[in-house]
C-alpha cells in the first residue's frame, strides 16, 4: 500500500516508509497532536477481515505499549 511521504492519517502525518512484512507495511510517521515520532502499522486488505491478524497486531501494540 503506497502512502506518501506528508500524507496525513488521523493524526498522524507520514514521514516516510520504515519497511513491509508479512501482516503489512510499516511506516515512520508523527502524532501531531502529542509532537513525537511514532511507527505506523498498515494491515495488508487480506489481514484485515481476518480475525486472527487482527488479533496478532493487537497483541503485539500492546507488548510494544508496555
Amino acid at each position: 500500500m503506497p502512502i506518501a511521504t506528508g500524507t496525513r492519517v488521523g493524526v498522524y502525518e507520514i514521514a516516510g516508509s520504515a519497511g513491509t512484512g508479512g501482516m503489512g507495511q510499516v511506516f515512520r510517521a508523527r502524532d501531531t497532536r502529542l509532537k513525537r515520532d511514532v511507527a505506523l502499522k498498515v494491515l495488508l486488505d487480506s489481514g484485515i477481515a481476518d480475525p486472527e491478524s487482527r488479533r496478532r497486531l493487537e497483541h503485539e501494540a500492546q507488548v510494544l505499549a508496555a
